[in-house]
């Protein structure tokens, strides 16, 4: 009967392929986290029914970059002063001049439609009719974006930041991953 010989663990190699597969990990979750993806945890009701709290998933940095932003698309912003990322909803883009009258969203003077919104819990949410305040005119510099929450009344944005510049967002879009039963692009 033949022996199966064992050979000697080499703990100097063993080590050093460990060492090496960590170093590429972390090296490639940073080029990824820069570049590609970013991930998002949604801290609070600012976005609901859009987003819930404390849900998790990632942006994405590449296509921001690639095809920046549009209006009502949703973005991740970095506020320096919280050292925190936002996430809320492009309404005014660079240029423009953004009004609420009446619970309606006046872009330089023109009346925009913001057929994003659950109906049903925007009428639960308003106050005398009114689920947004009136505010503005606000006039947006040529890299500044007017930014509001989904959820108006339990919203800090730029009513109360003001405009977020061009260099304070870092990405577009949320892929939700959990809670399971919100999985998807938003």
């Amino acid at each position: 009967m033949d022996e199966i010989k064992k050979e000697p663990i080499n703990w100097g190699q063993e080590i050093w392929e460990f060492v090496k597969m960590l170093l590429i990990s972390i090296v490639v979750v940073f080029l990824c986290t820069r570049f590609l993806i970013r991930p998002v945890r949604v801290d609070g009701d600012s976005m609901y029914p859009t987003l819930h709290n404390n849900a998790i998933g990632f942006s994405n940095i590449l296509t921001y970059r690639m095809q920046g932003l549009k209006r009502f698309d949703v973005a991740i912003i970095y506020v320096p002063e919280k050292k925190e990322h936002l996430v809320k909803r492009v309404i005014g883009l660079p240029g423009e001049t953004v009004e609420y009258r009446q619970d309606q969203l006046l872009i330089n003077g023109e009346i925009v439609e913001e057929d994003f919104f659950d109906e049903d819990y925007k009428r639960s949410q308003s106050t005398n009719g009114i689920f947004t305040q009136d505010f503005g005119p606000v006039t947006l510099a040529e890299d500044e974006y007017f930014m509001l929450g989904d959820n108006r009344p339990y919203s800090s944005d730029s009513r109360w930041y003001g405009p977020f510049k061009k260099e304070q967002i870092k990405a577009k879009d949320v892929v939700v991953l959990f809670p399971f039963q919100q999985i998807g692009v938003h």
